[in-house]
């Protein structure tokens, strides 16, 4: 099994942060990993990607530029993706922030609420854990077991008082593309 993914929204959105503790799961799951941010200069707003590649066998190139899936956060994101999104690829749309459909019918396209999810949780900022959720259920390249060890692994102390509302969010988000 080989997963190749592209996670795409603005800075502030926790994409970077999204990639790595998707890779951080598939490595405690035994799986190989690479994991390529880009990202805009600016603090918050600017671009943010993030391509990520799990496997059970080894990797020959970090670079993802024809994507199983892609996850669009915002709609800045929803071309670029839909141009190197592989056909027949899966694009999961934040469809809180995104109300454009894809200019391609080619692809599979599933539409999460995650930030309003997140925010019925308790904060938008969990809404890339919606989504990590979600895109785990959808491309079944993560098992998440044992999430909130690993959780308590992946954060410094002084975050660990976020475990909870993250399991939270990252449940929220398998459940919502539950069929």
């Amino acid at each position: 099994m080989t997963e190749k993914s592209f996670f795409a929204g603005f800075g502030g959105q926790g994409i970077v942060s999204l990639g790595q503790l998707w890779v951080y799961f598939a490595m405690k799951e035994g799986k190989n990993v690479t994991f390529f941010p880009f990202y805009g200069a600016e603090k918050r707003g600017g671009i943010a990607r993030a391509g990520v590649i799990i496997s059970d066998e080894e990797i020959a190139s970090p670079l993802v530029t024809t994507p199983d899936s892609c996850l669009v956060m915002n709609t800045d994101s929803l071309l670029p993706c839909g141009k190197i999104l592989k056909e027949g690829g899966l694009m999961v749309i934040n469809s809180t922030l995104v109300k454009e459909e894809p200019k391609r019918s080619d692809i599979k396209i599933v539409k999460i609420e995650a930030s309003a999810i997140a925010e019925q949780i308790g904060n938008i900022r969990f809404a890339n854990m919606v989504a990590l959720g979600a895109m785990a259920r959808l491309t079944k390249a993560l098992v998440l077991a044992d999430t909130e060890s690993i959780l308590r692994k992946f954060f410094p102390p002084d975050k660990h008082q976020f475990i909870e509302m993250n399991v939270n969010a990252i449940e929220a988000g398998v459940k919502a593309v539950n069929f």
